[in-house]
């Protein structure tokens, strides 16, 4: 197994910088902003022909009693009860304080191998910036600069040879693990994400806490299910912009959009005890825009009377038609009722995301469609559809070749899409049509 490598320190010391440095991304949300990261984050790392895993964590409150910094703690303290090595960073500009001490007296208990580094000492020297920190008892700090890369290498290349001296190394190479679907889990505030997450795991692996805003990062976990590989994100809610007001969340905002791009699949999760909003709507919106398959998870659905789920599915019917596409599954995340059949649905919105359509199949979809229902004139021109292939997949792109095609309205390429899916069996992803028409080999230009 890898070696792992668990970062860990009061807010704002700088361990998502190191994160990303060490794992060369920009998977870790950076900002100058106490609190950004909340959940344990996963990476893969590689110093020469070492490869090591590291884990992110939140600013660490080991004292803390109840509250999101209880929830963010016991994140921490999971991580460092993973790992082989704890690199604890303290901020060589402000120096030591009375945060530092309360964080060393509880790794000191935890047993692990506890690497002291002093980050942002860039232009510093090594006496000065130390000094204060050998109170710690936690021997020679290293010193580094996360944002400049001074030290970083050494660094890692110490807390590995700890690691692999603790135990011995593999023989041989570990394969990276399967990645299988990416699945966003995407919605508003407070409808449940994080809640499912944990369910689809079968452990408290991201905070779920009954405020708006907790999770504020996107976290990539990797898990399998009866067989099968997936890759789960979970993802910050989206508030309306007029309601993003702190820098942090228009971070987060930025790195769920980008998640969304970056799936395979996204589940759009919905709050049954509210009203459908034109927020999840605009959601729907930017999906459906990004070509992503989807499926639509209504959460919180147990405990409702028979009148409220009928006032909810008329709601959803008049807000979200336009994802006639998907399949709408009603759950709740908390209890685990209808994760089965959720699961399924992601894996067939997958299937016909990534389907491979064959030229002449879809050809003969284009002819049958055509003898059904032909286009209408414009002018005295029609029209001619003459064969079709496919153009691209997650989303599937159907190019038509023929003449005239600038001619077709917006109603007969909702047509040719409704026969295409209903040829294919393309549930749960969006399908896109192209129109290419032929120009005319005899038609010169007139100068």
């Amino acid at each position: 197994m890898k070696p792992v490598i668990a970062l860990v320190g009061r807010p704002n010391v700088g361990k998502s910088t190191l994160f990303n440095r060490l794992t060369r991304s920009r998977d870790a949300l950076v900002a100058d902003l106490p609190g950004l990261t909340r959940d344990r984050h996963y990476g893969e790392g590689r110093v020469g022909e070492r490869p090591f895993l590291v884990i992110d964590t939140g600013g660490f409150e080991p004292v803390a009693k109840d509250g999101i910094m209880h929830e963010m703690a016991k994140q921490t303290k999971q991580a460092v009860a993973e790992a082989d090595v704890v690199v604890f960073i303290v901020d060589g500009r402000q120096g030591l304080t009375p945060h530092d001490k309360t964080i060393t007296d509880f790794l000191r208990k935890s047993g692990r191998q506890v690497m002291l580094v002093v980050n942002k000492a860039e232009g510093m020297k090594y006496t000065s910036v130390t000094a204060d920190f050998y109170e710690l008892g936690l021997g020679d700090p290293y010193v580094i600069s996360a944002a400049h890369g001074d030290g970083v290498v050494d660094l890692v290349n110490e807390s590995l040879d700890i690691a692999f001296a603790q135990r011995a190394p593999e023989p041989e190479a570990e394969a990276s693990p399967t990645r299988g679907i990416k699945i966003a889990i995407v919605g508003r505030p407070n409808v449940g994400k994080s809640t499912l997450v944990n369910t689809l795991l079968g452990e408290d692996r991201v905070i779920a806490f009954d405020m708006p805003g907790t999770t504020r990062d996107s976290i990539e976990i990797p898990f399998e299910r009866e067989g099968k590989h997936y890759t789960l994100i979970d993802t910050a809610g989206i508030r309306r912009r007029g309601k993003v007001f702190e820098a942090i969340e228009k971070f987060s905002v930025v790195k769920t959009l980008q998640s969304i791009s970056e799936a395979n699949v996204v589940l759009l999760l919905l709050d049954a005890q509210q009203d459908i909003s034109e927020q999840d709507a605009h959601i729907a919106g930017f999906v459906l825009e990004s070509g992503r398959a989807l499926v639509v998870g209504v959460n919180k659905w147990d405990g409702l009377d028979s009148d409220r789920r009928d006032e909810i599915k008329i709601d959803m019917e008049r807000k979200l038609s336009f994802l006639f596409f998907a399949k709408f599954h009603f759950i709740s995340a908390l209890k685990g009722s209808g994760i089965g059949p959720l699961m399924k649905s992601i894996d067939s919105a997958y299937a016909a995301a990534m389907a491979k359509l064959s030229t002449p199949r879809l050809t003969r979809a284009l002819i049958e469609a055509v003898e059904h229902q032909q286009p209408r004139r414009k002018g005295s021109i029609r029209p001619k559809l003459r064969y079709a292939h496919q153009g691209g997949q997650n989303p599937p792109i159907v190019v038509i070749h023929g003449n005239a095609l600038e001619a077709i309205d917006d109603n007969y390429k909702r047509y040719l899409e409704k026969h295409f899916r209903e040829t294919f069996s393309l549930v749960g992803t969006p399908l896109r049509i192209e129109l290419r028409s032929s120009k005319n080999p005899f038609t010169k230009d007139q100068k």
